[in-house]
This record gives structure tokens, C-alpha cells and sequence, in this order.
């Protein structure tokens, strides 16, 4: 007999089945999916069993494991299983050392800003809160400074994530954290009160290009050498030689006495890596 989640039957996910897929979501995109994950696996991915019109686990296993599985589902199946928390201004402490300490020691080190553009990646970027608080942060350190320019990518493994940011619309309260004066400067109302919708002003959205990147790969793409990398609450998800291969990658990509900051969670500790701790969650490349 069929059983059709929508008639009120559920399949519950087997111990093979999740072996099976949390080995594969490991392979494909890092992501550990340790025994306690198999219930929120299982809910999730019930949602694109019902899209797909498929009545067991066996059978998307069968399908995502085919070769049009992995080009059709796999993305779909990464923006389900990804976790995109995030904030604007999360963890302010880092912005504040970003305009006192960062960016003025890159003009020193660099000129990055006045005699080429400064350059950041936002690294796991999520719906864009990140990328345009750094737009905005980025906006107003440039008025000190006449002439000063600056680039930033964006980059997450989820499309879905990634069209969120590049439209760059936001319900009102989610930019509760930015402070009054820099959201009359920097967001636009929506004209139907009703929607309570804000956009990212064109200017801002101009600054940030949008990229989908898994870091598995070994090569990111990423041609032009980063002078600041801001990779938060991203290694948390992975094991720790994952941890190493992944910062080990970025490391490689930023220029000497360039920074991450990563998560207020994260640690490097006892990771062999270029790097020196210069602030809570905040480290410099050593030249």
C-alpha cells in the first residue's frame, strides 16, 4: 500500500536513510548531521518529499542519489538542511573594532581604501543582514575619508538565502538593531504601510556582489586577495578537521595583516594556522 503524507500517514525517516543522507549532506557541503539531528532532518526534508510528490524517504534518497537528482535536488535539499540565523549589527563589539582598529591599520599596512578599494567577503552570508550592515558601517567610515572606496562579496551555499539578499528587502523590525539615524539613511520604506517591508537603498546594494560558494571545494573562486574576511558562526557546524581546511582556505585568500573575525562562539584554538588573536573573535594574518 502507498502512503501518502497527505492523507495523514507519515513515514518516519529510517536509521539507513539518515546514515545515508547525513553522510551525503557531510561530503557535499561539510555540514556534520550528528544522531540528535535526525528528528529536525526529518521535518525538514518532509517538505520537499511533498513537492516532489514522493511518498517515502527510500524513494528520495533514490531520486537525490540519481544522477537529476544531484543536479536538480541537491541545492534544494542545502537550503533546506542550512541554518541561517542572523542579525544586522550582530555582534557589535566587532564593528566597532572594524572602524577603531581594522580599517585604519589596512590604510597604514595597504592603503586599502585610497589607493585601491577595500575588499571583504562576508563568508556564509545568509540573507544579507551581515554584507549590508558591513555596507552601511563601511559608508560611514568612508566620509572621514575623502576618495575612499570599498567592495563586498557575499557569499552562502544556499540560492535561496542568496535571492533574499540581493533583493535586499526586510520586514520593519528585523532593523531594530541598526541605530535610527542609519536606517532613515540607509533603508527605504515601503509605500504600502500595511507590509511594513523596508529595502536596502540601491546605493548600498550596489556595493556587495552575491556569490554561492561551498566551502568543501578546494578552489572558492575568489581571485582577488580579501583584506578582511568575516566568516561567523559557520565553523560551528563543522568537525574540526573541517574547521582547519576550511580557515586554512580563507587564510589563503586574505592579505598579509588582513583579519577574520569569526563567531563569539568560535574558537581556533590549538588550530595550526597564520593567524594571531588580536581581539575576542577577531584574528590578524601573520605576514
Amino acid at each position: 500500500m502507498d502512503i501518502k503524507f497527505n492523507n495523514g500517514f507519515n513515514a518516519p525517516m529510517t536509521q539507513v536513510e539518515f546514515d545515508k543522507i547525513s553522510r551525503f549532506i557531510y561530503n557535499e557541503c561539510g555540514i556534520k548531521m550528528p544522531p540528535v539531528k535526525k528528528v529536525m532532518l526529518e521535518a525538514r526534508l518532509r517538505k520537499r518529499l511533498k513537492e516532489l510528490n514522493l511518498t517515502s524517504f527510500g524513494a528520495y534518497c533514490d531520486y537525490v542519489f540519481s544522477s537529476d537528482g544531484i543536479e536538480n535536488e541537491l541545492i534544494h535539499m542545502i537550503d533546506v538542511v542550512t541554518t541561517n540565523k542572523t542579525d544586522f549589527f550582530r555582534e557589535p563589539h566587532q564593528f566597532s573594532f572594524l572602524v577603531e582598529k581594522a580599517l585604519p591599520a589596512l590604510i597604514n599596512s595597504h592603503e586599502a581604501g585610497l589607493r585601491r578599494n577595500l575588499r571583504l567577503w562576508s563568508a556564509g552570508c545568509s540573507t544579507g543582514e551581515e554584507p549590508y550592515t558591513l555596507a552601511v558601517v563601511l559608508s560611514e567610515f568612508a566620509l572621514e575619508y575623502p576618495g575612499y572606496d570599498f567592495s563586498i562579496l557575499a557569499s552562502d551555499i544556499s540560492t535561496q538565502v542568496l535571492e533574499k539578499a540581493r533583493l535586499g528587502i526586510y520586514d520593519l523590525n528585523r532593523i531594530d538593531p541598526v541605530p535610527l539615524s542609519l536606517k532613515k539613511k540607509y533603508f527605504l520604506k515601503s509605500k504600502d504601510k500595511e507590509k511594513q517591508l523596508v529595502r536596502v537603498i540601491p546605493e548600498l546594494r550596489q556595493k556587495i556582489s552575491l556569490r554561492r560558494i561551498n566551502f568543501v571545494d578546494d578552489d572558492f573562486g575568489v581571485r582577488e586577495m580579501q583584506d578582511i574576511i568575516f566568516c561567523r558562526n559557520v565553523i560551528i557546524y563543522f568537525d574540526k578537521q573541517m574547521q582547519e581546511n576550511l580557515i586554512k582556505k580563507l587564510c589563503q585568500n586574505i592579505v598579509p595583516d588582513g583579519y577574520l573575525f569569526v563567531g563569539h562562539s568560535e574558537t581556533l584554538f590549538n588550530l595550526d594556522l597564520p593567524l594571531v588573536q588580536v581581539a575576542p573573535s577577531i584574528y590578524k594574518k601573520s605576514v
